[in-house]
């Protein structure tokens, strides 16, 4: 029995970009217009057709993911794709539309696009004088924009400029234009831009201990309100946008003298994130205002600290917005655990209830081993992870984080006979945690072990 690919019928562009290119001259080939085809099998013996497999290009378009879509396992350059499972391939692939090559027709995968002309596709054009500081004229490092002119900078260079002008008791104006600076705050696109532009030309860099001097002078980790008082605008975001007054952009230190400090018409200001109030930005005041993890402020240690409470007139969220790590307490495994696959979290709730031990007490064991540096912190979807210990101070959002991330070494390290009998005998998926199928396909996602390190793919 031969099998014999075709296209289904799908929305197609006028180019060409990739095609199926026979072992067997007999049969067709098959092109591939549109970036995502589904592949239909001809059985010679009967005439029937049915789905064989889908192709979808990847978006560095040098290369594609094949996804079988058949009953059968296929072959694809010698490894075995069941049903539902992907596998990356690229130019040259070899791919059987069964089990064995007996019987099946075999294909090569062929892009006919050039990788040469691939990357003139993504190439986006800057100009390097148009990516460059104004303050120190190298290209930006950790780029701050200023609004409302759109200027940026260093984050380095902008934090010195801001911190001479708050000195001086001077009005904050942007170094390039003059404009007075309202706000200024992180731009991780155009820090991507400066990334590429550097990686492409390394005479650009700076050297490390400029890279590090540069660091040391950064102050913005969060977005920055400046000049706020006797300002009527609106906030950037707040839960009480309906209110549009002069209050909004002022907090309880700009009205009444607090803790021996009470801000000035040249305070900069930070934005909780969790209640939309303001709050003074004091670097050496030593309360956090910070979460470690994500960087974005929060203002509940710093009023607690004052013994400053929630009024009408000013929103002031609960201390424990921001606490450490080791202060933090949870009785469920977060939704995110597992990349959300809802069968390996309940697999892992299955192995502690087996265990005799508690949620919360095998998190605790967790937190001692990355406070002892005993795990791999590759993965940890946190900034400054290196610094990160229990007594690191951070939101409720990055606890649940790094419990995901602490919930991943736990299963990784769990012996098999501690796990479910059916879960135990289930077999790693190539993609492991980076699997995309697991997200769409219900039996995938509980027939494979996704709690695992890919093994195919460029996955850390």
């Amino acid at each position: 029995m031969g099998e014999e690919g075709e296209c289904s019928r799908a929305k197609s562009s006028d180019e060409i970009w990739a095609k199926l290119v026979p072992s067997d001259s007999r049969y067709s080939g098959v092109e591939i217009r549109s970036d995502e085809k589904v592949i239909c099998s001809e059985i010679t013996s009967s005439g029937d057709k049915q789905n064989w497999c889908k192709i979808i290009r990847n978006s560095d378009l040098c290369s594609a993911t094949i996804e079988n879509n058949s009953q059968n396992t296929i072959l694809v350059d010698g490894a075995e794709v069941h049903n539902e499972d992907s596998i990356l391939i690229k130019d040259g692939s070899e791919i059987i539309s069964g089990p064995d090559r007996e019987g099946f027709v075999s294909y090569k995968f062929n892009i006919t696009s050039s990788p040469e002309s691939s990357e003139r596709q993504l190439k986006i054009h800057v100009d390097v004088d148009n990516a460059k500081c104004s303050i120190c004229l190298n290209i930006w490092h950790d780029v701050v924009t200023v609004a409302p002119c759109l200027h940026n900078f260093c984050n380095g260079c902008f934090s010195e400029w801001l911190r001479r002008s708050q000195e001086n008791h001077s009005t904050v104006l942007c170094p390039h234009c003059r404009a007075v600076v309202q706000f200024v705050g992180k731009n991780h696109f155009l820090r991507n831009i400066a990334e590429d532009i550097l990686s492409a030309d390394s005479s650009l860099r700076r050297s490390d201990e400029e890279v590090a001097v540069l660091d040391s002078y950064s102050l913005i980790r969060s977005n920055l309100v400046i000049g706020s008082r006797n300002k009527s605008r609106k906030r950037a975001y707040s839960p009480l946008n309906e209110q549009s007054d002069d209050t909004n952009l002022r907090c309880p230190q700009c009205v009444a003298r607090a803790g021996e400090f009470q801000c000035n018409r040249n305070t900069v200001h930070l934005q909780c994130q969790a209640c939309g109030g303001m709050m003074p930005c004091r670097n050496g005041f030593g309360v956090a205002q910070y979460c470690s993890g994500c960087d974005r402020a929060f203002c509940g240690p710093y009023w607690h600290s004052l013994g400053i409470t929630r009024s009408d007139s000013y929103p002031v969220c609960s201390q424990d917005t921001l606490k450490p790590i080791a202060e933090h307490n949870i009785s469920r495994i977060p939704v995110t655990a597992h990349e959300k696959n809802l069968h390996e979290q309940n697999i892992t709730e299955s192995c502690i209830r087996q265990m005799g031990r508690t949620f919360q007490d095998v998190i605790a064991e967790w937190i001692v081993k990355l406070n002892n540096r005993e795990i791999d912190r590759t993965r940890l979807p946190l900034n400054h992870s290196e610094m990160i210990t229990s007594r690191t101070l951070v939101c409720r959002e990055c606890y649940e984080k790094l419990l995901s991330f602490l919930l991943y070494w736990f299963r990784v390290s769990l012996p098999k006979h501690l796990m479910p009998a059916e879960a135990a005998r289930r077999e790693d998926c190539w993609y492991g945690y980076a699997c995309r199928t697991q997200h769409h396909s219900e039996e995938h996602a509980r027939k494979r072990n996704h709690v695992c390190r890919p093994s195919r793919g460029s996955h850390p």
